[in-house]
């Protein structure tokens, strides 16, 4: 090999050893994502004892927690309600509870917000016109059972 195409060939594999990680770290409008697009669950059907470490959020009204893809949430009328974390935009699992609105459902992801009902709420989440998964909930004393 002559010592200019050794050259030419040493220069694209470095520029291409440089600009390939980047290529795949960047996404498309630079926006970084921290959900994973997940499929939705099915087959829910499981407790939260009120009383445990993990339902503490849940004792204020407005509080939230997340389990088996689920959020639960203590809305802010002191009722509790459940629906999917995974989003019906692109299926991220980033569904949340937030307070705005008098509470609602919203995905930090694209910004898609949905009523307690799981009615999609704006144009984001109206582009897929279809609304979140709501669970039934069931309170027994302390325990709450949230299921299909």
């Amino acid at each position: 090999m002559e010592r200019k195409q050794f050259l030419k060939s040493l220069g694209a594999g470095a520029a291409f050893a440089i600009t390939f990680p980047c290529l795949g770290g960047c996404s498309k409008d630079g926006d970084e994502i921290d959900g994973d697009i997940v499929k939705q669950p099915t087959g829910i059907d499981f407790t939260i004892d009120l009383d445990s470490a993990e339902a503490a959020n849940l004792a204020n009204d407005g509080g939230f927690i997340l389990k088996n893809l689920v959020v639960v949430a203590k809305n802010l009328e002191g009722e509790f309600v459940a629906a999917t974390q995974v989003c019906s935009h692109q299926q991220y699992d980033q569904v949340r509870f937030v307070s705005e609105q008098g509470g609602i459902f919203y995905c930090d992801v694209h910004g898609s917000r949905f009523g307690q009902d799981g009615a999609p709420l704006n144009s984001i989440s109206n582009s897929t016109p279809k609304p979140i998964r709501i669970y039934n909930i069931e309170q027994e004393g302390r325990m709450l059972r949230i299921f299909e």
